[in-house]
């Protein structure tokens, strides 16, 4: 009897708990640091986030319980299904087993909602009427629309310009949801209207939106900020992925000897890997040779030519100070097309553990990552996003070396999400406009020059 190559679970093996990866690291995580350089404290992080997501974001407990209503909603599109890619597997003539976890089938079409549920019904909990956010290719900004209204909260998006102008769609699925959106900079704070002053055409950044979003949410007492990346009780929410992929493979009596995801701020690559680096961490024999793989465009290669360093997650320094792989929070990215990857810095926990070589980081050109989204989707029908190309290319890669090497390596990636909402990019792809763009290591130093001053 052939294995099966769509793995399907039921309601009930939805997680129950997400897991914690700070726990189990074997140097505790740095801490933020406020504007004295002092580790910050609830207090004053509570200016942006309600009390049980600070307590989530400091916490080192291994298992946290995902509260009923949140599973409840989980329930629209969780769990996801994990399929091998037979199709190009044959294709590519390797002889590893390649699986992907897909996430596309959540209504805003990505991974973006493991989170934006939780975040939504925490803030719900503690009374607060409004959310600010930001989003880069729209995916987590969907989410954010999505999670508020489910919960009856207003969510006001400030988007990247470049993206805002790319990617209409999602801007009309935001509107959908019941979200304003903004094109950032833009003219609704301080911060947005002082960078058009100086530049009217800026295409914008993650870190200005961010600065903006921030700005908005810690000006008004019924207001939170919420963000799809970066923080620890980000990718704590995403373990849901890594959770279940883990099942899956249990059922088939498999275990992956690689575990990859596309990587910007940090939460898809987390949101596999966390739950199976726990067990190479616990010296689990079958994890014994695991490699945990973080692709990220070679056009903002934050872990592979960052400095690890303390740095402001957004442009205008209102964040707290976080020890991070970062191209410092005034880089400004090429407007490429994998608009979710476009983020000057990374997780704390994905740049701590990076350091710490427990998982590996490569950057991939703009090019190549269409390419195997193109080879991907003729194969095994989905198209996918730009972001999750990243991923694809990856996995391709690492199965092209089995075929040189004979080895029978099971591979295991995230699919964030679908492209249907990124045909545009997809156009310019096949009509020749695409390039690759190496960022220059004199513009990373030059930006990095800017890095605070911290001890």
């Amino acid at each position: 009897m052939s294995e099966p190559t769509r793995i399907l679970m039921t309601e009930e093996d939805i997680p129950t708990h997400w897991y914690n990866i700070a726990a189990d690291m074997p140097n505790a995580p740095l801490p933020p640091l406020g504007p004295d350089g002092s580790p910050a404290t609830p207090e004053q992080m509570s200016a942006i986030f309600p009390d049980p997501i600070i307590e989530q974001e400091m916490s080192s407990q291994r298992w946290i319980e995902i509260p009923d209503e949140v599973r409840e909603i989980y329930k629209i599109w969780r769990p996801t299904p994990l399929v091998r890619a037979v199709r190009l597997e044959k294709a590519l003539g390797t002889p590893a087993k390649i699986f992907f976890k897909y996430e596309g089938v959540s209504p805003a079409g990505s991974h973006k909602p493991n989170s934006a549920v939780p975040q939504a019904y925490y803030n719900k909990q503690a009374g607060i009427k409004r959310l600010t956010t930001e989003t880069g290719a729209g995916q987590w900004g969907s989410s954010i629309a999505f999670a508020g209204g489910m919960f009856g909260i207003d969510v006001r998006v400030f988007m990247v310009n470049v993206s805002y102008q790319q990617k209409p769609f999602r801007r009309s699925m935001m509107q959908t949801w019941g979200a304003e959106v903004f094109s950032s900079p833009s003219n609704e704070t301080q911060t947005g209207r002082a960078i058009l002053e100086k530049d009217p055409e800026n295409q914008g950044s993650l870190g200005i939106a961010i600065s903006e979003a921030v700005e908005e949410a810690a000006g008004r007492a019924d207001t939170k900020y919420t963000l799809g990346s970066v923080l620890n009780h980000v990718l704590l929410h995403q373990t849901v992925i890594g959770q279940e992929s883990k099942k899956q493979l249990e059922k088939i009596g498999l275990y992956p000897d690689v575990v990859i995801g596309p990587c910007g701020g940090g939460s898809s690559f987390g949101g596999i890997a966390f739950p199976f680096l726990c067990d190479q961490i616990a010296g689990e024999k079958r994890a014994e040779k695991l490699r945990c793989v973080a692709v990220e465009p070679a056009s903002c290669p934050t872990l592979t030519k960052g400095a690890y360093a303390y740095d402001y997650g957004d442009a205008s320094g209102f964040t707290p100070l976080m020890k991070m792989y970062t191209l410092g929070h005034d880089f400004m990215p090429p407007g490429i097309h994998a608009g979710g990857l476009r983020y000057h810095g990374d997780s704390p926990l994905v740049s701590q553990l990076y350091h710490e070589k427990l998982v590996e980081a490569v950057a991939v050109p703009q090019l190549a990552t269409f390419e195997a989204g193109v080879l991907f989707a003729r194969h095994e029908g989905i198209i996918p996003a730009p972001e999750s190309c990243h991923g694809i290319r990856a996995a391709i890669d690492e199965a092209l070396v089995c075929k040189q090497t004979g080895e029978p390596k099971v591979i295991l990636f995230n699919l964030t999400g679908h492209g249907h909402f990124d045909m545009a990019s997809y156009d310019r792809y096949f009509s020749g406009q695409l390039e690759n763009y190496e960022y220059p290591a004199e513009a990373v130093a030059a930006s990095l020059a800017h890095l605070p001053k911290v001890g």
